[in-house]
């Protein structure tokens, strides 16, 4: 606006331009602000028409000032209350897996213990069912040794006595033949020595048979004793050597168990206590939202918006400036 031709409009008419001014940027920019500033503008005299203008000017400048302080304030409690958010939420989905995890170890420690209870059970007796049938079957060897060796050295001593007897039998009647009185008789010693000579063969036999039968029992026996004693050592070590394992990995898993059940405590403490602060960030986050989160015009939005506001009400205080004092008016 030229000064020069802005000096010779008369006060009415430089109110009537501003108030053309207020009412045309109002409606455009369905400011409330400048359409209530016209209608007072229309009703106060020419000179106080400026001090309202250069006062609400003022105002939003102000606003303008503090909203863009708010802002900041807003962006930075906010980007804090998200991160804070977001960092809680992380920690929460941490300690869910470690708690799946630890949850997952206690089934299987449980399941594995329950196995080796087991397990150490049917070890333990069959160990012990076998220590007590190798038991009775020493026993019943060694009675068989016992019977067998005794049987052998009576067959044994029976035979020697045969065998010396008949031997001795059969030079007597070789004697006998020889000697003068048995032409007299010869009956006589034919019928006391004949008969047992003809059944030594078969007594003897018999008994050398049985002495076999008593050798071979024993022989048979001790092979029999020694293998079982070697099944029964070979058993009992390979059994106690794995009961032994099953109860140190029992021990051991009963340690974790403990261990595992301990660290399931404290990570549940450790999840409500992360679970508070995720819901008190997201307090946080509601209770900014009334102060920093506008559902309707944008941050950007209000600006330009206040920016059009104040640019509509300079104009207006360059139309009122007919001193020429505004050092924003253009000549």
């Amino acid at each position: 606006m030229e000064r020069a031709r802005g000096q010779t409009l008369s006060g009415e008419v430089r109110k009537d331009k501003v108030l053309g001014v207020l009412r045309d940027a109002g409606k455009r920019l369905g400011s409330t602000v400048l359409i209530s500033l016209a209608m007072k503008v229309q009703a106060d005299p020419f000179v106080k028409v400026k001090e309202l203008i250069q006062k609400l000017i003022e105002r939003l400048v102000s606003e303008s000032t503090a909203e863009a302080t708010k802002k900041g304030f807003c962006d930075l409690e906010l980007s804090k209350a998200e991160k804070n958010r977001n960092h809680r939420w992380a920690d929460v989905q941490r300690l869910s897996a470690q708690l799946s995890s630890l949850e997952a170890k206690e089934d299987e420690l449980e399941e594995e213990l329950a196995e080796l209870a087991k397990s150490l059970k049917e070890l333990n007796v069959a160990l012990k069912e076998a220590t007590k049938l190798r038991a009775e079957s020493k026993e019943e060897n060694l009675q068989t040794l016992k019977d067998a060796k005794e049987g052998l050295d009576a067959v044994s001593e029976a035979l020697l006595v045969l065998k010396v007897f008949y031997k001795r039998a059969a030079k007597a009647k070789v004697f006998l033949q020889a000697s003068p009185v048995d032409e007299d008789d010869p009956g006589a010693a034919d019928g006391a020595y004949n008969g047992a000579q003809q059944s030594a063969n078969a007594v003897l036999g018999l008994l050398e048979v049985i002495v076999s039968d008593f050798s071979r029992t024993i022989k048979n026996t001790r092979a029999q004793e020694e293998d079982e004693a070697a099944e029964f050592v070979e058993f009992d070590r390979t059994s106690k050597a794995d009961i032994g394992g099953k109860e140190t990995k029992t021990e051991l898993d009963k340690q974790d168990l403990k261990s595992t059940k301990t660290s399931l405590k404290e990570k549940m403490k450790d999840m409500k206590t992360n679970m508070d602060l995720v819901d008190k960030a997201l307090e946080e986050l509601e209770d900014l939202k009334p102060v920093c989160i506008d559902t309707g015009m944008s941050y950007e939005e209000r600006v330009e918006k206040r920016e059009e506001e104040i640019e509509a009400l300079q104009k207006s205080l360059c139309i009122l400036d007919t001193d020429g004092v505004e050092a924003d008016c253009k000549e």
